[in-house]
């Protein structure tokens, strides 16, 4: 018997993407997509639509009761509305979808897609021959933040990929927050010899640990659920792709993790809130190699004398 599957569409601002697809997660979802919204170019745009906020994509086993799914989702964002004002009112869609239909707009958005001149991402049900000195790594989406896909991801994956190239790369590299485990994978991969990613969430480091198994890299690879207040030693390449709040909460931690001249890579920032996370690391004197941005989003690299 063909199994069916429920789509639910949001439109969400880019600044509540993360929290939104935690919280369809928590209700059951075994998916999500985000697509940017297509403006017809024949027809003059309202100004809400030039927003171009992200089309959210979730997908969950059908359901016995598609309303009260819906109304337990809403119920849901509207109780984080005192702190993100923008849940209060998503518009919601729904439809139904057989197994065909599931796979076919699930894998259209993860493309096989190429971080430097070395690093190749690519899922399951794509097939990518190596050449030369590719390094390749297979990640399918799931249950966790963190595909390459996202902008926060795909510019930490850069910096990463840009310090291996570098001269100098890192032996030892620190994880924060790993979510699927990519970055910690990406540096395992590219060369380094001890890899150690953490993460609070539980399924987080479940889907972290698998994702490093099937890419045959757990020698190098240790993944964790003990916090950063927890952990010791000191490492060449410490990479936080967390919250701008957490960026600034964990900094005297983040630091101390942190060797002489290695480097730190603060990413799941918000251009808005750039100058917050410099004003928070600044009493530290690290020294900043570089600012990038992607979409709303900021990467900083910092290195410690």
């Amino acid at each position: 018997m063909t199994n069916k599957w429920l789509e639910i569409n949001l439109t969400v601002p880019d600044q509540s993407v993360d929290m939104v697809s935690q919280v369809l997660l928590d209700l059951g979802c075994t998916g999500i997509t985000a697509a940017e919204k297509r403006l017809d170019t024949f027809v003059v745009p309202s100004p809400e639509a030039l927003a171009n906020d992200p089309v959210l994509k979730a997908y969950f086993n059908y359901p016995e009761n598609v309303e009260l799914l819906c109304e337990t989702i809403q119920q849901e964002l509207t109780s984080l509305a005192g702190i993100y004002p923008d849940l209060a009112e998503l518009q919601m869609e729904h439809r139904e979808l057989a197994d065909h239909d599931w796979a076919s707009d699930w894998q259209q958005h993860f493309p096989p897609f190429k971080v430097g001149d070395r690093l190749v991402i690519h899922p399951s049900w794509v097939d990518w021959p190596k050449t030369g000195d590719e390094v390749v790594l297979t990640l399918d989406p799931g249950q966790a933040f963190g595909t390459g896909t996202h902008a926060t991801t795909g510019l930490c994956l850069e910096a990463l990929a840009e310090h291996f190239a570098s001269g100098h790369p890192p032996l030892k590299i620190l994880d924060v927050g790993t979510g699927s485990g990519i970055l910690a994978m990406a540096g395992a991969a590219l060369g380094a010899k001890e890899v150690l990613a953490c993460d609070i969430d539980s399924d987080a480091c479940r889907v972290a640990a698998e994702n490093v198994q099937q890419n045959q890299l757990d020698p190098l690879v240790t993944v964790t659920e003990q916090p950063l207040d927890q952990l010791s030693g000191q490492y060449e390449l410490v990479l936080a792709n967390i919250l701008a709040g957490e960026n600034v909460r964990l900094a005297s931690q983040l630091v101390e993790r942190l060797a002489p001249q290695g480097r730190l890579v603060l990413s799941g920032i918000l251009i808005e809130q750039e100058q917050q996370v410099i004003d928070g690391f600044t009493p530290f004197n690290l020294k900043q190699l570089s600012i990038s941005h992607r979409d709303e989003w900021t990467c900083i690299v910092y290195q410690r004398p």
